[in-house]
C-alpha cells in the first residue's frame, strides 16, 4: 500500500464537529455531465467529500467497477432498506451557519441537473459517542490499516473508495428503560469504561461485528456520526472500504442471515435508509472524475 494515495482527505480524517449529509437525485431529463465538473472543481474533499452512486454513473454511459446497489440481503431476519441516491454530498466543518451557507451554494450549483431530496444534520457527541452514551469507532484500523480497509490500492481507481450510508432512528426512551447491564449486553462494552465484556451474549454487537473474526478479516473505516431532529435522533452509519466485500460480511452477519443471531442493536434502533457510493480520488487538488469519463 503506497503511503500517500490521492484520496478525499475527508475520508481518512477524524469526524468533525459538524457536518451535513445532502442527498441529491437527478432531474428527470437532465445532462449532468456540465454540473460535476462544475462540482469536482468547487469541492475540495477534505470539507466537501463527494459520492456518486450506480445510478448516476449509469447516466453517464459508463460504470465504475465494483460500483452496484444497496443488496437485498438474502436471509436477512430484520429489514435492511435500500435507498438509491444518485449523489451525496458530506459537509464537513464546525460551524452549523457556514455548513448551511455551503450546502445552500452547493444546490444553487447542482440546481440545473440535480435536486435536493434531503439533508441530515449530524454532529460529533463527546469523544466520538453514539447517542445510546456508548463510545463508537472503537476497533476502527488506524494508520497503514486505515488506508488498505478504506482505499482503493492500484490501478485506474487508486485512491478511490466505497462508501455505504445508513441512517438509523434510536428508539431512545426504549433504551434508556433498559436495564444497565442489559444496555451493556446490547453493545458487548461496559458503559462506564468501554470494556469488552467476556459473558456477553452472541448477540452482543462487538462480536456480530468483530472484524478480525471474519475471513477474510472484514475490516472498514466507520466514521459514523450521530443526527438529530427535533426530540428525535440516531446515528448516521457511514463506513469507507477499498471495496463493498467487507461491509456486506457485516451485514449478513448483523441481521442474522448468516447463523440466525441478530445483532442486539436491533433491539433500540433500525436502518431507514441504505445506500453506495464512489468517491473518486483527487487530482491536482480537485475531485478526479477521469474514470467516469469527464
Amino acid at each position: 500500500m503506497p503511503a500517500l494515495l490521492p484520496a478525499q482527505p475527508g475520508i481518512l480524517q477524524p469526524i468533525p464537529t459538524q457536518a451535513r449529509y445532502l442527498s441529491c437525485q437527478l432531474r428527470i431529463g437532465a445532462t449532468p455531465q456540465a454540473v460535476l465538473r462544475e462540482l469536482a472543481a468547487f469541492a475540495d474533499g477534505e470539507a466537501t467529500v463527494v459520492g456518486l452512486g450506480e445510478s448516476l454513473v449509469r447516466s453517464l454511459g459508463t460504470q465504475v467497477p465494483g460500483l452496484k446497489s444497496f443488496p437485498q440481503i438474502e436471509g436477512a431476519l430484520v429489514k435492511l432498506p435500500a435507498t438509491p441516491i444518485d449523489l451525496l454530498i458530506w459537509l464537513r466543518g464546525s460551524d452549523r451557519g457556514e455548513l448551511l451557507l455551503r450546502s445552500r451554494q452547493l444546490e444553487a450549483l447542482l440546481a440545473p441537473a440535480f435536486e435536493l431530496r434531503a439533508i441530515t444534520d449530524a454532529f460529533s457527541h463527546r469523544t466520538n459517542h453514539d447517542l445510546s452514551g456508548y463510545e463508537d469507532g472503537t476497533e476502527n484500523p488506524q494508520g497503514e490499516d486505515a488506508l488498505a480497509a478504506a482505499l482503493v490500492a492500484q490501478g485506474p481507481l487508486a485512491g478511490s473508495s466505497f462508501l455505504a450510508v445508513q441512517r438509523w432512528r434510536h428508539q431512545l426512551s426504549h433504551f434508556a428503560a433498559m436495564p444497565e447491564l442489559q444496555r451493556d449486553h446490547v453493545f458487548g462494552r461496559a458503559h462506564h469504561n468501554n470494556e469488552e465484556l467476556d459473558d456477553a451474549p452472541a448477540s452482543a454487537h462487538v462480536k456480530r461485528t468483530a472484524q478480525e473474526d471474519f475471513e477474510p478479516p472484514a475490516f472498514v473505516l466507520r466514521r459514523a456520526m450521530p443526527w438529530a431532529e427535533g426530540n428525535e435522533g440516531g446515528s448516521m452509519f457511514t463506513a469507507f472500504g477499498h471495496s463493498f466485500d467487507a461491509y456486506e460480511a457485516l451485514l449478513r452477519r448483523m441481521s442474522g442471515a448468516e447463523d440466525g443471531v441478530v445483532d442486539a442493536l436491533f433491539s433500540f434502533t433500525e436502518p431507514e435508509t441504505g445506500a453506495y457510493f464512489w468517491c473518486p480520488p483527487l487530482h491536482q487538488g480537485r475531485i478526479d472524475l477521469r474514470a467516469v469519463g469527464l
